[in-house]
């Protein structure tokens, strides 16, 4: 795509369903004041688990935005998912009619899917039988229901697509978006991420994979990114959505105006299932690449909403990504993980990570990383512990990376 024909692309609407917050007004009051949503499990009987902790969405009442019956034909992951969306069409005042429904699309990624019903139904199955099993098991569970069902929902005719990259779902669903709307392919898009894998059998492949948390006496100070104490991400639930738009579609409908969103890539390391390629190659790549598609500098980056896990590996190596990609700059921007008092939302995470670091450009203040009392040798960058910070924000980044190998970063700047 060469550079005369690129649209420019704007932040109109935001929608969250988090472990600190509901709306997205609780969840940027949530962000700076430090708000911590992890606790113990409260989904399921969580006693013989080797990890008892995660961040759970507290008081969520999907009748608030769904109908009865349809809240019953639908995982927990989905009313996360269109909830969140019609948040979102609610803040940009955006409209969807027959005039502009074929311009308009949807975006929505997961890791996971519908796993609760998966879960559920292979009890069933076992317990009664297959005739027993319900008819919405198969739409209720396959990952792109989120994506579908919103534009049900909302009536949105446009694009429409589910990005499955595990960790890197819900940024590069946005990225996706950005480039549709940035080639003419629509005028605005619905994207993000949702995710809603808090359950028996899930909790437990994690741990069998030793990638989550087992400080189980501790919930509160389980998620520590960078610091030399951490030993493992928290899952989180929840969704994030963003409305992009065309500048000049936003424009001619007097919207507002949240920040612009100017550079997007992706790269794979090509190296493990799990474990990041050492030194962070490949994530270095794609920060280095977003700033080229983006026109800038690394001089000109103020802020990171970096990946920050809470594992050993993916920390140290994030902080070498950056430092590679960044120069002696690195040490100059601020870089903070808001999965401290999220949890890590799996493939939500770059939904509620984008929408984090958009409200960061327009409110001027940077979220802090809690939970950092110990810093990592190899973890030298200005993490923002502890307290939010007051600043202007002209450029920010927001980071994904996904088992696989998968890593993405989104550029967004002050508009």
């Amino acid at each position: 795509m060469t550079d005369y024909i690129r649209k420019r692309v704007v932040v109109t609407g935001v929608g969250a369903i988090t472990p600190i917050g509901n709306t997205p007004s609780e969840y940027w009051e949530g962000l700076i004041s430090g708000r911590n949503g992890i606790d113990y499990i409260t989904h399921f009987d969580a006693s013989s688990h080797d990890c008892r902790i995660a961040g759970e969405v507290k008081n969520f009442d999907p009748h608030e935005h769904l109908e009865r019956k349809e809240v019953k034909r639908m995982d927990r992951f989905s009313q996360f998912g269109v909830s969140a969306a019609k948040q979102a069409l609610a803040d940009a005042n955006l409209v969807i009619n027959e005039l502009n429904a074929e311009q308009i699309g949807v975006i929505i990624g997961s890791g996971v899917g519908g796993i609760k019903v998966l879960e559920d139904q292979q009890t069933v199955y076992l317990n009664r039988g297959p005739d027993r099993c319900s008819p919405f098991m198969i739409p209720m569970m396959i990952a792109n229901m989120a994506a579908g069902l919103t534009a049900i929902h909302t009536g949105a005719k446009g694009p429409n697509n589910c990005t499955v990259t595990a960790c890197a779902a819900g940024s590069n669903a946005i990225g996706d978006a950005f480039r549709l709307i940035q080639g003419g392919y629509a005028q605005a898009m619905i994207c993000g991420g949702c995710e809603a894998a808090i359950t028996p059998l899930s909790v437990a492949g994690f741990a069998a994979c030793k990638a989550l948390s087992f400080r189980n006496d501790d919930p509160t100070h389980a998620c520590r990114p960078f610091d030399r104490d951490r030993d493992g991400f928290v899952m989180g639930e929840g969704a994030g959505i963003l409305i992009l738009e065309e500048l000049q579609h936003a424009l001619s409908r007097g919207a507002r105006i949240y920040g612009e969103i100017i550079g997007y890539a992706m790269t794979c390391d090509a190296y493990h299932m799990t474990s990041p390629v050492p030194g962070g190659e490949g994530a270095a790549r794609a920060i280095q690449l977003a700033l080229k598609d983006a026109g800038i500098t690394p001089e000109q980056v103020t802020y990171i909403n970096a990946h920050g896990t809470s594992t050993p590996a993916n920390d140290s190596n994030e902080t070498k990504a950056i430092k590679t990609a960044l120069g002696d700059h690195a040490y100059k921007v601020a870089v903070s993980s808001t999965k401290s008092m999220t949890g890590h939302l799996l493939g939500g995470s770059g939904g509620i990570e984008a929408v984090a670091t958009v409200l960061a450009i327009a409110n001027e203040k940077i979220p802090p990383t809690i939970n950092l009392e110990n810093p990592d040798a190899e973890c030298d960058l200005d993490y923002v512990p502890h307290t939010s910070r007051a600043q202007k924000i002209e450029v920010a980044l927001s980071n994904s990376f996904g088992f696989g190998g998968h890593n993405v970063t989104l550029v967004f700047k002050k508009y």
